[in-house]
Formats: C-alpha cells, structure tokens, sequence
C-alpha cells in the first residue's frame, strides 16, 4: 500500500543530489535536480547514490527507477527495492485552498504542449520569475487578487527608509518579527523543475525579481534583480552583513522585545497569527507598540552608517551594472519566458520589451494580465508549479524520472 508520505527531507538531505519528488495514484516519480557531486568531491558510486536513495525513500513504495548523468551523458540505473517504513518521509504539496495562491484551473495538455513547443525550440531561452512562482512555498504576491495590495498593504519607499529613522524602525522590528517564519518557506516543485531545465542546459539566462532565494535552495543561480533580504548593506560605507548576523545584533540590543516578539511566534499570546499577515519580503503586521518606543536599530561596525536590506525598495533604482546584465541578456536571448510576474514594475517590463524588440518571441505563465500580454506569441493562466513539471516528461525536454 503506498505511503502517501514523501518528504522533503529528500531536497534537503546531506547527499549531493537533490531530488523533485511527486506522487501521482500509486506512482512516486522523482526527478534529479542535477547538483552534480562532481562540484564537490569525487564521483560518487552507483553504490553510494544507492544507499542515499534508500535513506532518503523508506516510505514503504515497493519500487523505482534511479537516473543519474554526468555532463551531456545519461547513465541510466535500474533499481527495484523493497524499503521498510521508516521516519515518514513527507511531501508537501501545495493545497488547492492556499490562500497566497491564486485560483487558477489546472493547466491543459494544450498549454503543456505549446510551452513544451516553445521551449525545445529554443537555444538560447532567458527566464524571469516573479512573485508568482513562490506562491506555492507560501510567500504572498503583491497584484494577484489574493496578494498584498489587496489588503491596502503599502510596501517602504526607498525614500522613507532613508530619511526616517521612524520607518526604519518600523521596518527592520516588521522583518524581524517575519524572518523566522519567511526563513521556513521551502522551494516548490516550480524551483525545483527549472533547476532542472537549468541544469541540463535548457535555459541559458535566468533572472528573479524575488528576493526569497527559494531558486537558490532549489539549485539554481539566477541574477537577482531585486536584490535579496538574506544580506544586510550599510548606505554609507558599502559593508554587507548577513542577514543571520543582523538579526543577533537587533536581538543583542533588544533583549526584552525580541522576548516578547518570540513570544507571538511560538503562540504564547494566542497562536502565530498573533504575527499577522506575512508580507513577500518578510515583515509582518505587528502592533506599533513593538517600535515606537525602546527599540534599537544596529548601526554599520564599520563607519556608524544605515543599515539596510540588500533590496531594491519602491523608488529606488536597480544597479546599473545589474540592470545592464540583464537587459544585454534579454537583447541576446532567442525565447523569453515569463513565469508568475504581471511585469508591473519598469525594471522587469524593460526586460520584455528588449527580447521583443530583439525580435525574440516571448511566452508567458502567470494568472492574470500582465504589463507585456500585448507583446506576447503565448500566454497561459496557470500555476508554475503544475505546469513546469509536466515538461520534464515531455519529447526532448524530458529528464529521466522514476517512475
């Protein structure tokens, strides 16, 4: 009888490779996400991949099929078992009644079909993600109907953080109320199927508007256009912190309210929606009591300065030399696809625009309009997280499964 308990452990055990794990009626299928040993160590054994796989699956399935490869070869390896139930190993698949995501309708095997189409034709593909494709991990968007601006939520200017000591305190006590619980969230099976597709040389360019860096945990490397909220950067001197180092030194000079705010967390003062509503880049709602009064913000070690996450804010602008890297990708690419982002904000819509005007065709995976629908050869309403997987099956885009 199948368990239908498969876990995530799988994506973030010791061993070398990861794996995309999914299970359809009696069937567990796993994809390999190709972090190839060979960055690493030695090459692994057949013996040893083996062993890793049986640690990782004793969830009582009664057989699979195991692939590897190295470089542009397939090494196939069949492997029948029979593993006794150990720990549960537990999958988490993303409930239809999630509220962070969007209703959509499960794609068709048409849409399937023409995004599949639109990738295999491709040699040079550049990809941008946006909020949408995070989610499925829990994390909020902004314009979906479901999304932040649906509540009246109004994001921090750059220009409020910079000369208001107030709105900074009200943001980093926000974030650091949020980080715990933004920390948590774990790639889906979108992340993990483009990486897939990165790996196997399919996509040439990747670029993200997030700042979660789920696409990281998932095995990719994209140029984060927005920055990312795991660094911490002074304004004044440039010195960069992490993200962990800061939140020791704002827990260090706070000691009681950072007590209290992990009281809210762990459900003392009611459960965690004692936090409130979490934001897409990290912060939650808490009560102004938590920073009006007796709260510290660290300042730089070095020169005394701002600190500040490495992001860009509303009204700033992206880095040049970043911005110029991306649009140079967008003007050489020979497909441009656009994954859960409506292409509001100039700095991704810019993005489109060039591969257009480079006269590159341009697909699109979202739920709902989008800045660049008009620009566009093809446009599906779907969830990235159930339409890119179903690629890893198809034609010449197929990575070997277990199935």
């Amino acid at each position: 009888m199948r368990n239908p308990a498969v876990e995530e452990s799988v994506l973030n055990s010791s061993s070398p490779f990861h794996f995309l794990t999914h299970s359809t009626s009696s069937k567990l299928h796993i994809h390999s996400s190709l972090m190839s040993a060979w960055m690493h160590a030695s090459r692994p054994s057949i013996s040893f991949l083996i062993r890793n796989m049986k640690t990782a699956l004793r969830a009582g399935y009664t057989g699979f099929y195991l692939h590897t490869y190295k470089l542009s070869s397939f090494k196939h390896v069949k492997m029948r078992c029979k593993c006794t139930a150990a720990k549960p190993i537990t999958y988490e698949k993303v409930s239809k009644d999630n509220k962070t995501v969007p209703y959509s309708d499960p794609p068709a095997s048409k849409d399937v079909n023409l995004l599949h189409e639109f990738i295999d034709r491709s040699s040079k593909l550049m990809v941008l993600t946006g909020a949408g494709i995070s989610t499925e991990s829990g994390i909020p968007d902004y314009r979906s109907p479901n999304g932040a601006y649906s509540t009246g939520f109004k994001p921090i200017t750059h220009q409020e953080f910079v000369r208001s000591n107030r709105f900074r305190r009200r943001y980093w006590a926000r974030s650091y109320a949020g980080w715990r619980r933004f920390i948590k969230s774990k790639p889906n099976t979108a992340h993990y199927a483009l990486a897939t597709l990165e790996k196997v040389g399919r996509v040439n360019f990747m670029v993200t508007q997030n700042v979660d860096r789920l696409h990281h945990k998932a095995g990719s490397n994209p140029l984060e256009l927005h920055g990312t909220v795991f660094t911490v950067v002074c304004l004044d001197c440039d010195e960069s912190i992490s993200r962990e180092s800061f939140q020791d030194q704002l827990k260090t000079l706070n000691p009681k309210w950072a007590s209290e705010i992990e009281s809210l967390e762990n459900g003392y003062s009611g459960s965690d929606e004692s936090l409130g509503v979490q934001r897409p880049d990290a912060d939650v709602e808490i009560d102004k009591k938590f920073w009006e009064e007796n709260f510290e913000i660290p300042e730089c070690k070095t020169c005394g300065g701002i600190l500040k996450p490495d992001v860009v804010f509303f009204g700033d602008n992206v880095p040049k030399e970043r911005a110029d890297k991306s649009i140079e990708g967008a003007r050489e690419c020979d497909a441009f696809l656009v994954l859960g982002s409506s292409l509001m904000t100039m700095s991704a819509f810019r993005l489109a625009r060039s591969a257009h005007e480079a006269k590159a065709p341009i697909a699109i995976v979202n739920i709902g309009d989008t800045r660049a629908d008009d620009l566009v050869s093809l446009k599906i309403n779907a969830r990235c997280g159930e339409i890119l997987p179903r690629l890893l099956d198809m034609g010449r885009l197929a990575v070997p499964s277990i199935s």
